[in-house]
This record gives structure tokens, sequence and C-alpha cells, in this order.
């Protein structure tokens, strides 16, 4: 991609191959599938997408781009107990935020027919047979690893039984787990896939697009390969979890009178990060026990929660390019993905003032009813976005923390005494401060040097530190959401084999703030730097709050210094 870091500002970290991208490429120059490249994306319509989804998509979709192909949107909807119209739609919408056209999303259910047919081939060529055993034992008769498998009493049924039971299994007369269909392949073969697997069950539940058409249902493994076939799919991409299944994948093509080319699976790396959990059963249970808000809350991984946070979809795009795709599995740290996200931030947020835990700061010299318009940069790294007008009327909110009464060692911010810079405005002189009952500072008192207007003193004199302020006068309120990262531990549960033993408390607060007028312009999705606090993305919904995406810390440069 064009927006990849170059060497000169990427991270200290070589950037990995893409095999598959080479793999493809000597596909074309033998002429394997007549040089045609066609790849697919395959979700199942259970759950949201996540981060590791978005570098499957970028590798199904980027692949077939790179080499005039064609990828498609494929729902693998072959369970009707956890498949959704709400992520049926949910998905698409994630391709396309990521920047793929995924056209007519294509679903495994348009060829349920097609399915059951060649089914029933695989029947009357003596390669599937129905069994009523029960899931459990059929389990336990697979064997194991150097344990071998025990055939059911039921494999040898002939043709014409094998046929008349899997018909009435579809008819619906037969009930939920009585009977399955089993492949029959090899039951002492080494990969267990191939352990005469289960390829269809009967479910008598509604499907949320075929309705009650259908009580028989095929598993991932017997549609996932066959779908593929039917579409003409080339290259077949998935990550390493599925390595094991690739012997059977090919088995059931072997076996099956293909329309075209048969497709070949290939295998990569899936992407996982530090401190994340990316597992749909977990993500969920994160939301049932109200640890987190919902599938869109800041904190999780999902693409949904991403959006919302305000990560840049080039950013996201140019991480995924960068690690490269692998053959092997491993996790990248989250540190990296920040810099990739802050670095494009900072090429693209405007900048704005806001104070987050404010008190208040009065120049008591400050000419009454007189207000200064100061001219600031919006965007120190892209002259075109222009300048904008604050006003400074002589009373403005600061940070809390801005100010110490007794002030730790190096501390350079305002203190009793001593002289710091207002952001873009004057000089200002600290001569006493207000407390309450309790101690805490309410009020700071200062007095400005008229000569300092812009931020420099025409004597020469310079001040340690720079704070940023909003005017009490033309503030506007602005809740601020602050995300710790959700689990404490780099790799959840290794300590004790349960992620939520490692479940930061406190991971989101929100705090009630200012910030300059101009906040008000801003559109909901979009992203603004809030100097010297981090880079927040305005809620979808509209309001005036706002998400820290990214703190203005580079973590990356610290991550790297330790690994060396």
């Amino acid at each position: 991609m064009s927006d990849t870091p170059s060497p000169a500002n990427a991270p200290d970290t070589p950037a990995a191959a893409n095999f598959v991208r080479d793999l493809v490429r000597a596909d074309n120059q033998q002429g394997t599938f007549g040089g045609r490249v066609q790849t697919r994306f395959p979700p199942e319509p259970n759950g949201y997408l996540h981060i590791g989804h978005a570098k499957a998509i970028c590798v199904d979709f980027g692949i077939a781009e790179e080499f005039g192909g064609v990828c498609k949107l494929r729902f693998d909807d072959t369970n009707p107990v956890t498949e959704e119209t709400e992520y049926v739609d949910a998905i698409a919408d994630d391709v396309r935020w990521l920047g793929f056209e995924p056209g007519e999303p294509l679903y495994a259910s348009d060829y349920f027919e097609q399915l059951y047919l060649w089914a029933e081939h695989l029947i009357i060529t003596g390669f599937a047979y129905v069994d009523d055993q029960d899931t459990d034992t059929i389990s336990v008769q697979r064997g194991g690893y150097g344990k071998p498998g025990i055939e059911s009493p039921h494999r040898n049924r002939s043709v014409d039984e094998n046929l008349a039971l899997f018909r009435r299994m579809r008819s619906g007369e037969l009930p939920d787990g009585s009977h399955v269909l089993r492949a029959k392949a090899d039951m002492q073969h080494d990969n267990m896939q191939l352990r005469d697997p289960i390829m269809y069950r009967i479910r008598h539940e509604h499907h949320h697009r075929t309705g009650d058409q259908w009580v028989l249902y095929p598993t991932y493994d017997w549609a996932h390969g066959q779908s593929d076939a039917i579409e003409g799919v080339t290259h077949s991409l998935c990550s390493l979890e599925f390595d094991s299944h690739r012997a059977l994948y090919d088995w059931y093509l072997e076996h099956l009178p293909l329309p075209g080319d048969q497709p070949r699976q290939t295998e990569f790396a899936r992407l996982e990060l530090t401190y994340t959990v990316t597992s749909k059963r977990k993500l969920r249970q994160l939301i049932d026990d109200g640890v987190v808000e919902g599938w869109d809350d800041p904190r999780l991984p999902t693409l949904r929660a991403l959006r919302r946070r305000g990560y840049p979809v080039s950013a996201i795009r140019n991480f995924c390019e960068f690690i490269g795709v692998a053959k092997t599995n491993s996790r990248h740290e989250i540190e990296l993905l920040e810099w990739f996200i802050r670095n494009e931030l900072n090429r693209t947020a405007l900048r704005r003032m806001a104070v987050l835990q404010p008190i208040k700061l009065v120049v008591s010299n400050w000419p009454q009813g007189h207000v200064e318009r100061i001219e600031l940069v919006n965007n120190p790294e892209n002259p075109a976005d222009g300048v904008r007008t604050v006003e400074f009327n002589g009373e403005v909110w600061i940070e809390d923390d801005d100010f110490k009464a007794e002030p730790p060692p190096k501390y350079f911010r305002l203190t009793p005494g001593s002289e710091v810079r207002l952001r873009g405005a004057f000089f200002v002189k600290c001569t006493g401060f207000t407390t309450d009952a309790d101690g805490n500072v309410t009020e700071v008192q200062c007095t400005y040097d008229p000569a300092t207007r812009g931020g420099n003193a025409p004597d020469g004199r310079k001040v340690k530190a720079t704070i940023h302020w909003v005017s009490t006068a033309h503030a506007v309120p602005v809740q601020a959401a602050l995300y710790e990262r959700l689990f404490a531990a780099e790799v959840p549960g290794e300590r004790t084999g349960d992620p939520f033993d490692d479940i930061r408390p406190n991971s989101k607060v929100v705090r009630a703030g200012v910030a300059e007028a101009a906040l008000a312009d801003v559109s909901p999705g979009q992203v603004v730097q809030f100097e010297r606090l981090g880079y927040f993305a305005k809620d979808p919904a509209g309001d005036n709050l706002f998400h820290r995406t990214v703190g203005l810390k580079d973590e990356w440069a610290n991550v790297q210094k330790r690994t060396k």
C-alpha cells in the first residue's frame, strides 16, 4: 500500500514477508487455475468481527485486488442456533468500513440443495453413511492421538438403507440428535479430522434465511470446501487453526464431481495482540457479565469498538501489511498497532484545547471586559488545515495537575511565584491561590505580561513549561472517556488459565471537562487531538462524549528498548 511506513518513519522492526502473495504469484506464472485468482472471506454470522478478522479481510480481499482477481464475502451460515441477520448486516458493514467492496454477499445456505445432492452422491459411492449413535459415543469412538478409532456398528449399512435414512432425516420425521451423516474416510488415520467426520446433523431450528425449510444442516467442514468449489474459488485462505482440516477439505473435493478446478486451501498465521482477547465466546461473556457495555465498547477489539474509538482504517490496514503474512502464529505487541494509529492521527487530526480536570486561573491585572482573539494552528503537521481563533478573557480553566502549591522535584509547571506560558497566549506568573475547606485548590491567581502575546518574551526570558487552557466565558462542556487496557497481563490467562483473572478494574474513567468553542463543530466519529492529552474521537451518537483513541506517548519505543 502506498501509505505503508517507509524505513525512515516505521517502527524499528523489519517488515515481514507475505508468503501468500509469493504463492499466488508463482501460481500465476505457472498458469495454475489458468492465471485466475478468486478468494473469499467466509465468516460465520454468529458475532461481530474483531481485529483478527481485519487481517483476514486484508489478506483475502487484498490478494484478489493485487492480482486482478475477485474476492467475495460469503456467510458460512450452517448453524441456525447461533446465527442472526444482525451479524450479517454488521459484518458486511465492517468489510466496507475497511475499504473493500464485497459486492452482493453469498451464503452457504444458498447451496444447501447442492450440498445435499453431493452428500447423496457420497452415500451412493460408498463414502458416507448414517449413524444413529449419539455424538458423545461417536466422539469417544474416534479415539485420540496414538489411540485407534473404533468403527461405528452402522458403518457398513447398505446404500439403500443409508439413502432411506438420510431422506427421512431431511423430511423432518426424525428428532434432533437421533441420527447424523458421517463421511466414510479412515477411522485409523493419524489426522483425527479424517476419522469419519460428521457431515450433517438434525436441528429443528429456524434459520435466519431459509426459515423452516431445512431441519438438516451441514457441518462447517462439509459446507466450506464445497461452497468454495461451487463459487469457483482458487485460493481458499484460512487461519492456521484449519491446518489439520486441510486433508479433509481435499478428501471431500476429491470424491465429488466438481463443476471446475479444485480449490486449494492455504493457511496463514492469525493476528493475535498482547493484552487482548479475541474469542467470541469470551467477548460475549465480558458483555453478559457487565464488564463492558456492549460489542462496540471501545475497550474491546471488535471492529465496531475500534471504529467507535476512532481507529483510522488506513492505520489498521498499514499495520496488517507491515506485520506481513507468516506460516507460524505469533503475538504482536499492541503498542505497535497503537504506533500506526498515533502516526496516522498525528498527520490528520486537528488540534483542540480541552481541560478534563479543571481549576480556575484568574489574571488579576487583565483589563476588565477585554477579550483577545488568539490565532492557533489547527495542525502543525499540515499547514493546509489552516488556523482557528480562540478567545482569551483573563479567566480560564487549566488542568488541576498543572498547578502545585507544593511542587515535587523537577516539577516545571505552575507553582507559587513561578511563570509559565499559556499556549499561544501570554506568560503568566502565579501570585496566589485559593482552596476549599478540604484543602483542594479551587482558584489560581496570576498576573500576565502583555508584551508576551503569542508566547514569546521580548526580553528573551524563557519559561520551562507551556500549559493549555480554555476560556471560562467561551467553554463548551465535554465528556471524555479515558481507557486503560482491559486486561493487565500481556497474555491474558497465561498465569492462571483464565483470562478473566487478569481483568483490570476501573479500565474506564469518564471526566466531565470543558473545551474550546471550536470543539462544538467536530463531526460524529471525527478524531481530534486534545493538546497534551491525547487523541479523542467524538462518539457517533453525536453528543459531547469523546473517547480517547490513543495517548500521545509512544509506548512502542519503550517496548523496542526492552526487547533489545
